[in-house]
């Protein structure tokens, strides 16, 4: 599939990954100004569970969407985003002091989700597991990438499916006053992967 869309500095450069009827999964390559807004407005869903920190503007949207390095996938229905995901190598997040205690750290292997949004009123439809399965999915083909990492609300990495193990609980995530789980899900527990890379 990986139709290519290229448009002028004011609009988004992606790769439609995934589609079916009006539902779209694109991999962006440069995040245009045209889109900002909206994903400034999707953000403002994660303030209730993670707080205000996750609350997008035109930094962190450069600094996450437009990033080396970085795994951004939104999600459109006719053609309105409606959400995103968004992951980064743990190397690009050595500010925060969690990240360098991961024992994979340094090792260029974990791609850590972000953020991972999806607009109320669409949640219900499976956009949400879809974004997901094929963010995983393109998380797998990353050279050198085996693990997936993540915060969740404490219970919620249990329902995940495949392997995944909880490395740490962390008492008032944010300032939310939730207890928090940092997961590790192997996205190749087979090897089968690994062994086309190495």
């Amino acid at each position: 599939m990986n139709k290519t869309i290229i448009q002028d500095s004011s609009l988004s450069e992606v790769d439609e990954i995934a589609s079916s009827g009006n539902f779209t999964i694109e991999l962006i390559r440069r995040l245009g100004e045209n889109d900002y807004d909206p994903l400034i407005e999707i953000s403002y869903s994660l303030a209730d569970e993670y707080g205000e920190k996750y609350i997008l503007n035109d930094n962190t949207i450069r600094k996450y969407f437009n990033r080396e390095g970085s795994l951004p996938i939104i999600a459109r229905f006719q053609k309105k985003i409606i959400g995103y995901i968004i992951g980064m190598p743990l190397e690009l997040l050595s500010q925060e002091p969690w990240c360098r205690l991961d024992e994979n750290y340094g090792k260029f292997n974990t791609l850590y989700t972000y953020a991972f949004v999806i607009q109320n009123k669409y949640k219900k439809n499976g956009y949400a597991k879809t974004l997901k399965k094929v963010y995983l999915n393109w998380a797998k083909k990353r050279e050198g990438v085996i693990f997936s990492t993540g915060h969740v609300k404490k219970g919620i990495s249990s329902k995940f499916k495949g392997k995944v193990e909880i490395i740490n609980q962390i008492e008032n995530w944010q300032g939310t006053g939730e207890i928090f789980e940092y997961y590790r899900r192997d996205l190749d527990p087979e090897k089968i992967h690994q062994k086309k890379v190495g």
